[in-house]
């Protein structure tokens, strides 16, 4: 490897992100945020009754039935897993690639983390034939797997696992007596609902699967932190409620009151957070789409985006261009693209990806430009792509894939 740490570039402090929505603020949101500023009482560990049923309720209509006391809300996914991996202890598999965020908290409390290949067709659940072989082999190194954590709808590869995929790869996991967290933070940002289907590992083995969804992934900015857990029930399901519990509280891992009125308000799925939850799919549904066209015109390679606000780019195609740039590297991309295109180009190295693999994710909120005027007119306009703000800062994503695609050519060895 040419680097993996370069100061400036630390693979924590310096990682990406979950894609923004690029979008003002709801209204709706706000005024409850506003309500409830004089609110200077602390929130209890794991969430108030109010927002622990109101995640109930979310989740039950999702088909995902719960109780209130096995649910538990923090400041952001980041401190549940923390908990939830300090909790179950031992090693902790992921996919490869995998949210930017995983793997730093197993390895800030020194667990081993193993990246698991994923199948060609999507990201987010590992190849279940992978997973069974990589179980075994750290078994057979001394090593304790314990914890497998996955995503249905994943960051950062913008797929949509399917269920037979889904299905095959709990079976594995549940048969080497794996827990399961599945991250469920784009479950709700499916690009097209009726074409794809989304199935919670909590469907198949309720008694082996952690659900955690991050707020930020639908219902509230990214700056509003809170994240909700869903624990199994049964007796493993409430001891490992409880020691959550004790490291949350260890943390003072609180959601803050205000915060925790506002997420209550948008787990609740008023019409006025249903409509906008919808409109921001389409604007970045239509966006995604865009992009992908434009990067694989250029000669890139891209799985069509299904969910979420991004999609993951392999410009190996295009190495000649990259190579006469002095481009070597995923840290070297992401440095070229993130100032070329004006807007952040996360390298594949920062979610577990080979270093020497040109691989980016691009997010989508990054194409929503302007005031908030401007931006709150992305949601409304007949003629999104047409926006002077989106049309150019389309135009420059094409501009750049498309010369990087004409010089890859100029640098072809002659056949």
């Amino acid at each position: 490897m040419r680097r993996t740490a370069p100061e400036g570039h630390g693979p924590v402090r310096f990682g990406p992100p979950l894609p923004e929505d690029g979008l003002p603020v709801l209204p709706e949101l706000s005024a409850v945020l506003a309500a409830a500023a004089s609110r200077g009482a602390h929130e209890p560990v794991g969430g108030g009754r109010a927002l622990r049923e109101a995640a109930c309720g979310h989740w039950d209509r999702r088909g995902l039935h719960c109780d209130p006391d096995r649910v538990a809300a923090a400041p952001g996914s980041h401190a549940l897993l923390l908990a939830l991996t300090a909790a179950l202890g031992g090693d902790v598999l992921v996919p490869r690639p995998c949210a930017a965020w995983w793997a730093p908290y197993a390895r800030l409390l020194g667990r081993p983390v193993f990246h698991v290949p994923t199948p060609p067709e999507s990201g987010g659940v590992p190849d279940p034939y992978a997973l069974l072989e990589t179980v075994r082999r750290v078994r057979a190194e001394g090593g304790d797997p314990r914890l497998l954590v996955l995503s249905v709808a994943d960051d950062p590869t913008a797929t949509v696992a399917p269920p037979e995929l889904l299905h095959e790869t709990v079976e594995a996991a549940q048969g080497e007596g794996l827990h399961l967290v599945s991250d469920e933070t784009w479950r709700d940002t499916l690009h097209d609902p009726h074409d794809t289907v989304l199935l919670s590992p909590a469907e198949m083995v309720p008694d082996r699967v952690t659900v955690v969804t991050d707020l930020a992934g639908a219902l509230l900015p990214p700056g509003w932190p809170a994240a909700v857990a869903r624990f199994p029930a049964g007796a493993d399901g409430e001891d490992l409620h409880a020691r959550v519990l004790d490291i949350l509280t260890a943390l003072d891992a609180r959601v803050a009151a205000p915060i925790a009125a506002a997420a209550g308000y948008a787990l609740g799925e008023p019409e006025a957070v249903t409509a906008r939850v919808a409109a921001t799919v389409r604007l970045h549904a239509l966006l995604a789409a865009e992009a992908h066209a434009a990067v694989v015109a250029a000669g890139a390679l891209a799985r069509p985006p299904r969910s979420g606000r991004h999609l993951y780019v392999d410009l190996a195609p295009l190495r000649p261009a990259l190579t006469a740039h002095g481009v070597g590297d995923a840290q070297e991309l992401e440095d070229f693209l993130s100032a070329r295109l004006g807007m952040p180009a996360p390298g594949g190295h920062r979610f577990g990806d080979d270093l020497e693999a040109p691989r980016v994710r691009l997010s989508t909120g990054a194409l929503v430009a302007g005031s908030d005027t401007e931006r709150a007119e992305c949601l409304t306009s007949p003629t999104l792509l047409e926006l002077p703000q989106v049309h150019r800062a389309l135009s420059r994503l094409k501009s750049v894939f498309d010369d990087l695609r004409d010089e890859a050519r100029r640098w072809e060895p002659p056949r």
